[in-house]
Order: C-alpha cells, then structure tokens, then sequence
C-alpha cells in the first residue's frame, strides 16, 4: 500500500502546470459535451454503445470467435454510421460553438414529472377544443430527452393551463400549426416541428398532425396528444402506436397512467436504460 502511495506521489509531484492545465481544458470540454447531449436521444445510442463495448469484452473473454468476429464488423460499421446517428447533436454543438455558446451555462430543461393539476388541465383543454373543432398536438417529454425538436419552436417555459394552451391553438394564431412541448410542469416551447412517421400501415385518413405526434413517438419515448381539427376526435399517440376516439374519463385515466410515477417505483427499471 506504501509504494502506490509512493508512486501516485512521484505521479503528482513530476506534473507541471501546463499538464495540470492540459487536463483541467480536457475534463471541462468534456463536461461540456455531456452537458450538450444531457436531455436528447444521443444519451440513450451512448447506453446502447456501452452496451456494444462490454459485449464485445466479454466476447473476447470468453473466446467466443464467431460473435467476436461479428461485433468486430459491427464496429467497423459504426464508425461509418456514428457521424449520421449524431448528425442533429454534431450540429447543434457546431452552432453552439459559432454562437459563442458551447462555454456558457446549459439552459436544457430537465425531465419532471407531470402532476395531476396538468392533466387535469391539458384533458380540459382537450375538451374545449374538440368541442370547437380546433385541431391541436401537445407532447409530453418522458425520459428520453427531445430537446432538438424543442428548440424548433419558439421557448415559452409557461405554466400549463387550459386557457393558455387553447389560446396558442386559436386558428390564425402565429403558433397554432405547431405542436407544443410540455416538460414537466412548464410549457417548454410550442409551434414545433416533429418528424412525419413513415409507418405505411397509418391510417390514410389520418393526416401531418396525426404523422407528427405519432412520429416523435416512433423516435423517442414522448406521449403525444392530438385533436383532429376536421373531427373533434382525441387521440393519443404512445410508442408509435395511435388510440382514437377517448372521452375525457378515458384521456384522463390514460394521461395519468402513463405520466404519473407508479406506487413505490422511484426509477426506471435497467431494461428501461
């Protein structure tokens, strides 16, 4: 035990302040960085990636030479694909750093839990606009971060409210065609644009409001909410998957199902990571 002392001392003492310094840039932008992706889906293809490498290592451990040889290829493959997987995280630290912000304080908003009141108050909303046939789509942010589609809106951090989310969807309203982002208890941003499904067994009758919000369930865990402007239907769309047609007991049931935390659970399960 001495001589690790010894050696971590000699380690220390033989550092300069130059190395100290080189360390101390290494360890900030790599903060930085982690900060940068904190709340998008590049954290979840990290987990997946840590995932590839220990298969790997307890691959080569175990000496199993065919799975080996197919993880290997894997990578291969990966250092083609990484730079398309992370194109949106790539250029959003690009513009970060052209704006002169990758060194300022991150401002991502972190996931909360949804209270009963803003259910309560979105399901009323709801109401309000299938009655008036006002179409609408509100994602909630769950786990998985969406921060990139946030930022393609206009930032609001408002508190929920009925009237307030009916007044953004008003017809000829700037932000009415957009959909809005609700993170936790705050309205992070609305008049967002969401990424179309491509899913070919959609119902033809459905149309880009129904595409988006299912859409951005397909590529992360968010439940999205949509209003048919030419029904009045209420819709909600959860895993890339749509169900039509709820009432308010029902909207309400479901909302709280899926947004409040269970009984006892203060985590997500490891499979969930």
């Amino acid at each position: 035990m001495a001589w690790i002392f010894s050696q971590l001392s000699f380690q220390f003492s033989s550092l300069g302040w130059i190395s100290i310094f080189d360390v101390a840039v290494v360890a900030f932008v790599l903060y930085k960085l982690l900060m940068l992706i904190k709340g998008t889906r590049a954290v979840q293809l990290l987990k997946g990636l840590a995932v590839l490498l220990i298969l790997s290592n307890l691959a080569d451990f175990l000496n199993l030479i065919t799975v080996s040889w197919v993880l290997q290829k894997v990578w291969q493959m990966m250092f083609v694909a990484l730079p398309v997987v992370f194109q949106p995280e790539l250029r959003r630290a690009l513009e970060q750093i052209g704006r002169g912000k990758f060194f300022t304080k991150s401002n991502l908003l972190l996931t909360k839990q949804v209270s009963s009141k803003v259910i309560s108050e979105v399901t009323r909303c709801s109401q309000v606009l299938s009655k008036n046939r006002i179409g609408a789509l509100i994602v909630f942010e769950r786990v998985t971060g969406i921060q990139e589609w946030i930022e393609t809106g206009i930032q609001v951090d408002a508190v929920v409210s009925s009237e307030f989310l009916v007044n953004i969807f008003i017809p000829k309203a700037p932000l009415h065609d957009g959909a809005v982002i609700i993170n936790g208890d705050r309205v992070a941003a609305a008049g967002c644009l969401l990424p179309l499904s491509e899913n070919p067994r959609i119902n033809k009758e459905l149309g880009t409001r129904h595409r988006a919000g299912i859409g951005v369930t397909e590529q992360s865990d968010s439940l999205a909410l949509i209003v048919s402007e030419e029904t009045g239907v209420v819709s909600v769309a959860l895993d890339g998957q749509i169900y039509r047609n709820l009432d308010e007991n029902q909207l309400f049931e479901l909302l709280e199902r899926e947004l409040q935390p269970k009984h006892g659970v203060t985590g997500s399960p490891f499979w969930r990571w």
